[in-house]
């Protein structure tokens, strides 16, 4: 039976449309296989509508993301690669094609951590597209707020390999004490030269920037999203639990990508989200 839309992540859905969008432009920094297939199955699914009701969902997202989700995309692109390790998990996969699309070196497992009927439907999108991984795919159906380290591990993740581990789009979204518990989760799973990278947002609860003149609805959305990220700076979080990070801003990178800035992100400085790229740091 397949899976309906109301099943899947929002979030996932409207990421995979603007990453189509950068699919579309003459110099893509990146190629999407999944998001012709994400947008055939569910663009029309409109979550929420514009106050006349004429804007759908894949309109509102390219007007409140801008080119900022094609920055963030290339930056853990970047990441990842360039960590070697032979292990990499991909935290609340959503509609992440990385398995499909990079140049993945010899022997690497990537592992895909999501809600089972997330999984479910992208299974769905992945035998649309007729796509096939360039690395050893496992797929691993858990919720995060559950042990989902045995769901990882019982999946043949080797705790005792460095990995590299990705957390894109899912801290502001987790209540602190969610967030510490997946970070605790992460630091013990991890070998000596163990990476993560993460995207990090200074916003309180329900804080999020006004974006009336886009749509009212999909401020209040938003707001409803923001769960508290973790509580104090990216990189102190990180090191209390033995990581060594360092913070990259999007606006920098945008510029250096030739991409512009979301409406909702003009500017660095407070409120603006951070990459945070770290490394653990060997026990003493």
């Amino acid at each position: 039976m397949a899976v309906e839309m109301a099943d899947v992540s929002w979030t996932a859905l409207g990421v995979a449309m603007a990453r189509a969008a950068e699919d579309d432009r003459p110099d893509p920094l990146f190629h999407d296989p999944l998001a012709a297939a994400v947008i055939a199955a569910g663009g029309e699914h409109a979550p929420f509508a514009a106050g006349q009701g004429e804007a759908d969902l894949w309109q509102l997202m390219r007007e409140l993301m801008g080119d900022y989700v094609s920055v963030r995309t290339k930056y853990f692109d970047d990441y990842l690669l360039a960590a070697g390790c032979r292990q990499a998990v991909l935290v609340a996969a959503g509609f992440d094609a990385r398995a499909f699309r990079l140049d993945w070196p010899a022997d690497v497992r990537v592992f895909e951590l999501d809600m089972p009927q997330a999984l479910r439907f992208k299974e769905q999108i992945v035998e649309r597209a007729g796509v096939r991984p360039r690395c050893e795919r496992v797929v691993v159906p858990t919720d995060l707020r559950e042990d989902w380290p045995a769901a990882l591990r019982a999946a043949g993740f080797d705790p005792g390999t460095p990995t590299a581990w990705l957390a894109e789009g899912l801290l502001p979204y987790l209540s602190v004490a969610d967030n510490d518990r997946l970070i605790a989760g992460i630091t013990e799973l991890s070998a000596p030269e163990s990476q993560l990278s993460v995207e990090y947002l200074d916003a309180e609860p329900g804080q999020v920037p006004e974006l009336d003149e886009v749509e009212p609805q999909v401020t209040e959305w938003f707001r409803e999203l923001w769960k508290g990220g973790v509580g104090m700076a990216a990189d102190r979080w990180l090191g209390q639990h033995g990581w060594d990070a360092r913070i990259d801003d999007p606006i920098r990178l945008g510029a250096d990508y030739g991409r512009a800035p979301s409406p909702m992100f003009a500017e660095s400085g407070a409120g603006a989200p951070q990459f945070v790229t770290a490394r653990l740091v060997p026990a003493r």
